[in-house]
């Protein structure tokens, strides 16, 4: 029976076995892993994964007729839940670090990694993602100071992950094809990174200083701080800068000094 993908849910299935192979292999599965996939679709990624023989493989699906088929096809061999991964409590799956891997949906997968990412405080409930980004947003995430696509994506996701590029995959690996090239990124915990006492501090900094990304940074410093001047001085910033030229260690510095004037 051919699976028709929808369209409201971002669906193209991965559908190339030695591309499928070659994520298989970044996540380096033992036997005594616990394995969480986010949005199997058909069970591609899933049936390869469970030739690796983890201890368990947790699924999470929205689609209900997709999660009622691969229930039906894996039976036991799975914890499947038909759920959206976006209001999912992914530390009460498992009491170990999962590997992570997912096919994330086009149209949300910057927010599943922000959600990863911001809600996670040291304690990170999982040992490695493995995930695939639409090529121009994984580019984003891994960008550099001064770069074009250097913004808030960069600075937040690089905040407290290692971030690998694995390879680019094309559109033709996909049933249906979609309308861009995609990446391959796998994320990993860093042991030491700067700790602030909410995280979405960082996410207010960077929104206000990227909203307008082309102006220099004097207004966006004179938005978070009444003494914007005293701010430059301390942490000797240019005022002629622009968001992009400033350092993810520059915005961790201005987000140390929001969070002082917020006390």
């Amino acid at each position: 029976m051919k699976i028709l993908p929808k369209k409201s849910l971002g669906q193209n299935f991965l559908t190339d076995i030695n591309i499928i192979n070659k994520i298989i292999d970044i996540g380096d599965i033992n036997k005594k892993d616990d394995i969480l996939e986010v949005g199997p679709g058909t069970g591609n990624l899933t049936k390869e994964i469970i030739k690796k023989k983890p201890k368990k493989i947790f699924l999470i699906e929205k689609d209900k007729f997709l999660y009622k088929n691969l229930k039906k096809e894996f039976k036991n061999k799975i914890n499947i839940f038909n759920e959206d991964i976006l209001n999912t409590n992914e530390k009460n799956l498992s009491n170990k670090k999962l590997i992570v891997f997912g096919n994330l949906p086009y149209n949300i997968s910057t927010q599943i990694l922000a959600k990863w990412i911001l809600n996670c405080n040291s304690n990170f409930w999982y040992k490695k993602l493995i995930l695939m980004f639409q090529k121009d947003v994984a580019e984003r995430i891994i960008a550099k100071t001064n770069t074009k696509n250097y913004g808030r994506l960069s600075i937040i996701s690089n905040w407290k992950l290692k971030i690998t590029k694995h390879f680019d995959v094309s559109r033709n690996c996909f049933y249906p094809k979609p309308r861009v090239e995609s990446s391959i990124l796998s994320f990993v915990p860093e042991t030491k990174y700067v700790k602030f006492q909410n995280a979405k501090s960082l996410e207010v900094v960077t929104r206000v200083f990227f909203s307008q990304k082309r102006k220099m940074i004097n207004k966006p410093i004179k938005r978070l701080f009444n003494n914007g001047n005293e701010i430059l001085n301390k942490l000797k910033i240019n005022l002629n800068l622009r968001p992009q030229n400033l350092s993810k260690e520059i915005y961790f510095e201005i987000t140390k000094e929001y969070e002082n004037l917020a006390n």
